[in-house]
């Protein structure tokens, strides 16, 4: 009996909403079908899959809805990595029913399903000390005081547009739920795992788990659940078909393949891929290559059928 081949596909939290125009609920999930569509292509080509996804935007909406209830109805509000278990539910729901949907459709008897995944990260992890990511709605100067006496926020000044709170992005060290991920795609099911890069938790010291107000990178914790896993294949689906040297500008050069050795130059050059969108996701398949990884593609949701047949998307390999 041939072993079947084993992925781990990321897909980011903004592919499932196009624009500022199909944000609700039912434009995600018709979002979420056209991604599914695409990895469904890679079930009929016979991969076993593990599905990590981002959650930026949807954890945004969470927070200033809970925001707006305590303001409006005096009900409480909803913690940090409590807004991450409910995005992990929500999209997680979405993309196995699609998925499901989908598998079914073409005759492929597989089944999906979601886990709801902690993933441990360093309380005393340096970026506790610098926190950097904005999360929640503005304030003016007097509520960012009074959150940051009251409640301990850590709170910065947004480009003349307000206040916000900003909050820690650790490395993840551990899955919690690793052994329970690796149990179900043992047995052929394909597993939507550590939605928005997992929920933070800490341990203080007891060996207990403990959430904490972070945001955890979901690039780099795919990348840890693909070398947890022994994945044959990371696949970072983007908004882009293929990466780019000088992207943007006129001496633009896309890639077909990159070396690990090749992917780390241009990394540190510093000039090639943005720190906020590409560069983690360079990072995160480096991480990967130097821990075992056997190879990583990037592409968009639409060409991943294509790039898993050699015609596009950029491949990384040792």
């Amino acid at each position: 009996m041939t072993k079947q081949k084993l992925a781990v596909v990321a897909i980011g939290g903004n592919s499932l909403i196009k624009n500022k125009a199909h944000q609700t609920i039912e434009d995600q999930y018709q979002a979420a079908k056209e991604t599914t569509y695409h990895i469904a292509d890679m079930v009929e080509q016979g991969w076993d899959i593990a599905i990590g996804h981002g959650n930026g935007p949807q954890v945004g909406f969470i927070l200033r809805r809970s925001e707006i209830a305590a303001k409006v109805e005096g009900l409480h509000e909803v913690p940090l990595d409590v807004c991450g278990a409910d995005s992990q539910g929500a999209i997680g729901y979405a993309l196995q029913q699609t998925l499901q949907n989908e598998l079914y459709q073409r005759n492929i008897k597989k089944k999906v399903v979601t886990i709801i995944t902690q993933v441990l990260v360093d309380k005393d992890d340096p970026a506790f000390k610098n926190p950097t990511k904005p999360i929640g709605g503005f304030m003016d100067a007097e509520e960012a005081k009074r959150r940051e006496r009251e409640q301990g926020w850590s709170i910065v000044e947004d480009a003349g547009r307000g206040w916000r709170r900003v909050v820690a992005s650790p490395k993840p060290k551990e899955i919690v739920e690793l052994e329970s991920v690796q149990t179900i795609l043992n047995q052929g099911i394909i597993t939507i795992t550590v939605g928005g890069g997992g929920i933070p938790v800490i341990d203080p010291g007891d060996g207990n788990y403990e959430g904490t107000a972070a945001v955890i990178d979901k690039d780099f914790a795919s990348s840890l659940l693909a070398q947890n896993i022994g994945a044959d294949l990371f696949v970072i689906s983007t908004a882009v078909e293929k990466v780019a040297l000088n992207f943007g500008k006129p001496d633009e050069k896309w890639l077909d393949q990159m070396t690990l050795a090749e992917a780390k130059a241009y990394l540190a050059e510093g000039i090639h891929f943005a720190k906020g969108s590409m560069a983690p996701k360079i990072e995160a398949i480096i991480w990967f290559l130097e821990n075992g990884g056997k190879k990583a593609l990037i592409t968009n949701p639409e060409n991943i059928g294509r790039a898993l047949k050699g015609e596009t998307g950029t491949w990384i390999v040792p």
